[in-house]
């Protein structure tokens, strides 16, 4: 309603506070005219985007009303054959699928309650432990990128009406430039850091600071332009630099172990070791409420405890031997064992702890150094090709 006030009183309010006669806005009868006139026009772009909302309610309702979204998970599970990367780009292309031609409230409910699920049950099974709001902020992030994603594109039909080009290659333009920052969600999920997810203030500010440089390399390298145009060994560099910015302890896990593994039989002495707050993986093998059979990884903080005996108690578990194997006896009710899915006679596999290691962040002092690399090669080129050419002789 107020745009509409705007278009009819715009021309008569600008000749009332222009006075100096030199120009004629129009009057209110004219401010109607250009409001049928865009009324006119709003509803003949809305034609190709109602067509394609129209199209995407067809996809969203024959998956509410199936009930495909509670196999979605054996789905994802059965094609990427136990790959979590591979897990992560199918759950990512059933993300740009489902948010086709919804609002973002309508898209984050339909991807976070179908998708979420999908990549906790299964992300547990190959031992990634995330925090929901990791998980939730993958699955809205490719949910809102189907917003540029052809055929069903409303940004991008919204675009092509302004520009007076065509939807479909505006929407292929913006899903491959869009498709440039399509690896941050992956980086998060692995490196929760970037969330500012259990850091300090100092920490915080300086994973900012450090993402934020990560980001213009990365920008630089996809767009093969920095200080001059890039060589293709330097965009190959300050893809690796960015990489390392963003994920430093993937490099760290290659040279050590990130976990000490424990045998399940000596559960309690470890906890007694373990001081409060001190985080435990445990590997879970056995059958689920419904009878399936499965392996999947859970983490607990170590409660306050006099010694190991009280602090497996306070987790809520109690276990026995079976041969060479650790099962599990009794669950007690409310405790963070039930409420992470643990079950009577489930066997504990194995054991992790968080090694002592030094710092991830020490990697990015090397890819620092091969980012100035990089800077001095440009520069070195630039000088070059500024240098006037000497004078030939006669």
């Amino acid at each position: 309603m107020i745009l509409v006030i705007i278009v009819i009183t715009q021309r008569p309010l600008l000749n009332w506070l222009r006075t100096d006669g030199k120009h004629d806005y129009g009057t209110v009868q004219e401010g109607l005219i250009d409001l049928r006139e865009g009324l006119i026009a709003g509803a003949r772009n809305m034609i190709g985007i109602g067509i394609a909302t129209a199209t995407a309610g067809v996809i969203v309702g024959a998956v509410s009303q199936t009930g495909v979204g509670l196999v979605l998970a054996d789905l994802v599970e059965m094609l990427s054959m136990g790959n979590l990367m591979l897990m992560l780009l199918l759950t990512a292309l059933l993300s740009l699928i489902l948010g086709m031609g919804l609002p973002t409230t309508a898209n984050y409910i339909v991807v976070s309650s179908l998708l979420a699920p999908v990549i906790v049950v299964l992300g547990q099974q190959q031992g990634l432990i995330v925090p929901l709001i990791a998980v939730h902020l993958f699955v809205f992030y490719f949910g809102i990128m189907a917003d540029v994603t052809p055929p069903v594109g409303l940004a991008s039909f919204a675009a092509a009406a302004v520009s007076k080009g065509d939807p479909i290659k505006t929407g292929l333009t913006a899903f491959y430039y869009s498709l440039r920052t399509a690896a941050l969600p992956f980086l998060f999920i692995f490196n929760t850091d970037l969330l500012l997810i259990d850091v300090d203030f100092a920490h915080g500010v300086l994973i900012f600071v450090v993402a934020t440089i990560a980001m213009l390399i990365f920008a630089a390298a996809t767009q093969g332009y920095f200080l001059t145009r890039n060589r293709w060994y330097e965009t190959i560099l300050l893809l690796l630099v960015a990489f390392t910015l963003f994920r430093p302890g993937f490099w760290q896990d290659q040279i050590s172990d990130p976990y000490r593994y424990v045998s399940p039989t000596s559960l309690s002495e470890e906890l007694n070791t373990l001081n409060e707050g001190d985080m435990l993986r445990m590997r879970i093998k056995g059958e689920d409420a419904v009878g399936v059979m499965r392996e999947f990884s859970v983490l607990f903080e170590v409660p306050e405890g006099k010694d190991g005996e009280a602090k497996q108690l306070a987790l809520g578990i109690e276990t026995y031997q079976d041969s060479d194997k650790t099962l599990i006896d009794i669950v007690h009710f409310s405790s963070p064992a039930e409420k992470a899915g643990l079950m009577f006679d489930q066997e504990i596999v194995e054991l992790r702890i968080p090694a002592q290691r030094s710092a991830k962040e020490w990697f990015w002092i090397p890819a620092i150094g091969l980012f100035g690399l990089v800077v001095l090669l440009q520069r070195r080129r630039i000088k070059q090709d500024t240098q006037p050419l000497s004078p030939q002789p006669a």
